[in-house]
């Protein structure tokens, strides 16, 4: 569902992100806002999670009473471990915290253990035993959730999705991949899609095998191609103000409501 109206607000809310600290007197915020968080707790099945992730609190949101859109972030495998600054190494942890960007959204980034992966079943389960957590605490627009990662958190964004199919507004895998015999569960789902031609890393046809199968059950994902593209695809993803444009239009759409 698109939101028209809101597009002049949203364009004012997005000219900070492209700004950052370039304002004349403004002081540049570095950590403030993105703070060190622990979340202990159980799945579903029983499954004890303990997941450390990043929290980004809006400009704001303190001073506010209304309920705010929620970004989940996946960084890559590289960015896996106990350290949580490493998932400050790209994508819009490394935009709040290295470059003073300000984002119109909660923002989720959770770190995976050294011998996880994000596409996994316990992994996805622990995701939505955390975004759980994160809507009882905190004041979330339910039907404004969205999902992104590049490379590992591209999989586990096309696996979160196709697991919790009616949980999320939009999703925003980058470099990733995931099965095709899932399109059909995220048919209804906002995607866009990014991923650089001449990636060695994760080829491009992973991409282009889930863009297919969507297209294939009528869905309209969207999928941006970089010629001249490696792995990296997400620097240049990231810093486009159009992708967070993008995510704000849409709310969650229950394909199982009357």
């Amino acid at each position: 569902m698109r939101i028209g109206s809101t597009r002049i607000i949203l364009a004012v809310i997005l000219a900070a992100l492209g700004a950052g600290c370039a304002s004349a007197g403004k002081r540049c915020r570095s950590l403030t806002g993105q703070t060190h968080r622990l979340f202990k707790g159980t799945t579903e099945s029983g499954r004890p999670v303990k997941m450390p992730y990043l929290l980004y609190l809006p400009t704001g949101y303190e001073e506010s009473t209304q309920r705010w859109p929620l970004m989940l972030f996946l960084h890559g495998a590289g960015e896996r471990g106990d350290d949580l600054e490493k998932v400050k190494t790209h994508g819009p942890p490394k935009l709040i915290a290295r470059e003073g960007k300000e984002f119109p959204f909660l923002i989720v980034s959770p770190q995976c253990p050294q011998d996880g992966w994000w596409s996994d079943e316990a992994q996805i389960e622990m995701l939505d035993a955390l975004l759980d957590h994160i809507l009882s605490r905190y004041r979330i627009d339910h039907n404004r959730i969205y999902v992104t990662g590049l490379s590992m958190g591209g999989f586990g964004t096309w696996g979160l999705a196709v697991r919790y199919p009616n949980r999320f507004a939009a999703i925003a895998p980058i470099c990733g991949g995931g099965d095709p015999r899932g399109a059909s569960r995220i048919s209804h789902l906002p995607v866009w899609a990014f991923h650089g031609a001449k990636d060695k890393v994760v080829s491009l046809e992973k991409s282009q095998e889930m863009v297919a199968a969507l297209k294939k059950t009528g869905s309209n994902v969207k999928f941006t191609i970089y010629p001249e593209g490696g792995h990296d695809s997400w620097t240049k993803t990231y810093n486009n103000p159009e992708l967070y444009t993008w995510f704000l239009e849409h709310l969650r759409f229950d394909k199982n409501m009357p």
